[in-house]
This record gives structure tokens, sequence and C-alpha cells, in this order.
């Protein structure tokens, strides 16, 4: 065998296929605090619904860039809405009830 052999199997070029893996958006506890958080400090539905439209599409745009699926993308939008909402629930209760305890 010679050195400059191309027939090896190490310089053999292969397109080999890949898979993203994202990481679940529903647990990127900081992320939905910080979004949570925003919400509450909306004081319209109007301003809260541009902000959530905001997120959605960043989301969506970083969704697409790195080539999700859009059954996927829907999937990991609603997960991350969930959390964020019951965050925002948390957020309200512990606001409330941090008065009672002073």
């Amino acid at each position: 065998m010679k050195a400059d052999d191309t027939s090896l199997p190490t310089f053999a070029h292969r397109q080999l296929a890949c898979t993203v893996l994202l990481f679940p958006m529903a647990s990127r506890v900081g992320r939905i605090r910080e979004v949570a958080a925003k919400m509450l400090d909306k004081t319209t539905d109007r301003h809260a619904e541009h902000y959530r439209r905001q997120v959605t599409d960043a989301m969506k745009a970083n969704f697409t860039r790195l080539g999700l699926a859009e059954a996927e993308q829907a999937a990991q939008l609603e997960a991350f809405w969930s959390a964020a909402h019951g965050e925002m629930v948390r957020q309200s209760y512990t606001y409330q009830n941090s008065g009672d305890a002073a």
C-alpha cells in the first residue's frame, strides 16, 4: 500500500447525517423566570401580547436557523409558554404573600 492511497477508509469522504438536539425550552429556568417577570411588569394586555409575540418570533427564528421541524417548533413553544405561565403564577403568589411574612 502506498502512503498516498486514497482508497483507505480514513480518506473516503462520506456525507454523514446529523441531528440537532435542542435543550428543551421548558427546562430553561432562567429564561422562563426572566420572561415571566417581564410579562408581569407589563401594564396592559396589549403590551403583554406584544412582548409575547416578540419572544415567540425570536425563538421561531432561532429554531428555523437550527433547522428544527415545524412540529417540533410548535411543541417547544407550547412547552415554554406553559412553563412561563406557571412561573408567572408562582411569582404572583410569592409577591402577594411576601407582605404577610413581614
